[in-house]
């Protein structure tokens, strides 16, 4: 049944979505700021390293594996005798729920921490806000390192749109299988993480976001030259993915490594809100860019923003008060 304009189902999966998002906030920056109390200092770029590759897989395998996977819950459901055919919820669902009790055996020593703290404090959130941005104003490195995400994973978000204007002028695949070319920055990522893991310890974390910036510039100069050939696509696509790892993993690792622990939940608070912005601006662009001005101009305009975003994060490193070369 309607409700207004628009259909009930889509409104009730607009609000889904809302409180989804809404309870992200909670959980995404507690997430990066527990990584530095699990695991020591000299270990935070292996740690990463590996947090982004299980991520990408699992991002992949449940693109491979989720729609069989539902409709499998389904007839499972049915077959049980559910009437409501909920086998899909359940599945989700309870796939949050495993990961809930998973964390329930995590311990990070944090409540030691907190027996310092005042009783009964309250929380302050503009007053945390503000704090976070005082403090990213102070710390060049911190925040040259999230100007670097924030370009990154807006540049994600212009390709995911992009993607789907690929998939339609590939003469080798259909429209609706753009998620195959998605997939191929995901086992990128992947791979660029496993390698940083592996060796990134050896080169300091400016070099590798330089390095990683003018990779993914460079593969998306190939990508103006390539767009309507799908072997070149697919390579170059894995490219960008692998050199993102390798300028990302280093950046966020930075953060973590000099963010005080009292300072972590408001930093990484704003960073996850910064990235979430970054996320749908090129969404609602990339679109719009591509039609008027054409697939490899906007190509070219994302390996210039990235180029630029790397250069002046190493200029930013190199001209700063602490020279970073852990």
């Amino acid at each position: 049944s309607p409700l207004g304009p628009l259909p009930l189902g889509f409104c009730i999966l607009l609000a889904i979505t809302f409180l989804v998002s809404t309870l992200t906030q909670f959980f995404a920056p507690a997430e990066q700021a527990a990584i530095p109390l699990i695991v020591e200092k000299r270990d935070l770029l292996s740690a990463n390293s590996l947090y982004t590759t299980t991520m990408m897989a699992s991002v992949i395998v449940g693109f491979a594996v989720g729609e069989p996977l539902l409709a499998i819950a389904d007839a499972v459901v049915s077959q049980l005798g559910g009437a409501f055919g909920l086998g899909k919820e359940l599945v989700v669902g309870g796939s949050y729920i495993i990961a809930g009790l998973i964390l329930l055996i995590l311990r990070t020593d944090e409540k030691t921490a907190r027996l310092n703290s005042p009783p009964h404090e309250q929380p302050h959130v503009w007053q945390d806000i503000r704090d976070g941005l005082r403090y990213l104003g102070k710390e060049r490195h911190v925040r040259a390192a999230l100007l670097q995400l924030v370009i990154l994973f807006s540049v994600f978000a212009a390709l995911a749109v992009l993607a789907v204007r690929l998939a339609e002028i590939l003469p080798e695949i259909k429209s609706s299988q753009f998620g195959f070319l998605l997939a191929a920055g995901g086992v990128g990522m992947a791979c660029g993480a496993a390698v940083v893991g592996q060796f990134g310890q050896r080169f300091s974390r400016r070099r590798l976001s330089l390095y990683g910036s003018i990779g993914v510039a460079a593969s998306l100069v190939g990508m103006s030259l390539f767009s309507h050939q799908l072997f070149p696509t697919l390579i170059l696509l894995t490219l960008i993915g692998a050199f993102a790892a390798v300028a990302g993993v280093p950046m966020q690792t930075m953060i973590q490594e000099e963010t005080p622990e009292e300072m972590r939940g408001k930093v990484f608070g704003l960073q996850n809100n910064a990235i979430n912005i970054a996320l749908s601006l090129p969404l609602a662009m990339a679109g719009v860019a591509e039609t008027f001005l054409g697939l490899q101009a906007v190509f070219l305009g994302l390996a210039i923003l990235v180029v630029s975003g790397g250069l002046f994060t190493w200029y930013i490193a190199d001209t700063g008060s602490s020279h970073h070369n852990s």
